[in-house]
């Protein structure tokens, strides 16, 4: 049967807005791959970077994830606890001890994961360490990372935090010369009796903007043949509209 093109404005029109959104979406995608692809190499290269001493001078994202040793005093009565933080599978939180610098400052530090029934310090004793200590671990940022539309709601009073705001944690307790624009979350150095577990944060992300790409590509070259076999299709049959 003779097929013959059959375009038509709207169909055309429709296929083509489409196609570009797809298609731009597809190169947005690649570019995400590029910039996420840097990313990482340099957050990994910077974590196994030999440790530092807290700056003195903090500003800038360059600082995030870079490796730092610190001597101080572990303030203990002064332990905050985030919630719904999770090991291995399993449901607890995480311990966040001030740590008192020898020059003066204080930091928190993210000691690592207890599980719900560790949550008193009375049932870790072993891990309350006492006088001069010293902690390897990783600088990170503080704050909410998502929209603030979905942010939750912190309970100071109840010493019940869902994501690190480091000026209300450190106001909770009166912490004195507290360093608010970063904590330090602990190496995986363990504990005496095994708790807090620490090593917590995570060098290794997700890249999945390849994927996205292929599917926004794989969905622009669905929709084209779509329109191709439209085109394509064969004139009505005359004898047909005649009865």
């Amino acid at each position: 049967m003779q097929r013959r093109l059959r375009p038509g404005f709207w169909p055309t029109a429709i296929t083509l807005a489409a196609l570009s959104i797809l298609l731009g979406l597809g190169a947005w995608q690649l570019l995400r791959l590029e910039w996420k692809t840097a990313l990482i190499a340099e957050i990994q290269a910077r974590g196994a970077a030999a440790p530092l001493a807290l700056p003195a001078e903090i500003s800038g994202p360059a600082l995030d994830y870079t490796p730092v040793r610190l001597r101080g005093v572990f303030l203990h009565g002064k332990e905050r606890h985030v919630a719904a933080r999770t090991h291995k599978g399993k449901i607890g939180l995480h311990i966040v001890t001030p740590l008192r610098l020898d020059d003066g400052r204080t930091v928190l530090v993210n000691r690592g994961w207890v599980p719900l029934a560790k949550q008193d310090p009375a049932a870790r004793p072993a891990g309350q360490l006492d006088g001069d200590v010293m902690v390897e671990g990783l600088i990170r940022k503080g704050g909410w990372g998502g929209s603030a539309l979905f942010r939750p709601a912190n309970q100071p009073e109840e010493n019940i935090w869902l994501w690190m705001d480091l000026a209300a944690m450190a106001g909770s307790v009166s912490l004195e010369r507290a360093e608010t624009r970063v904590y330090v979350a602990a190496g995986p150095a363990p504990n005496p009796g095994g708790y807090p577990i620490g090593g917590q944060t995570r060098l290794k992300f997700a890249n999945n903007h390849l994927q996205y790409a292929i599917t926004w590509f794989a969905l622009a070259a669905i929709l084209l043949a779509i329109y191709i076999l439209h085109l394509c299709r064969p004139p009505k049959d005359k004898r047909h509209d005649s009865l």
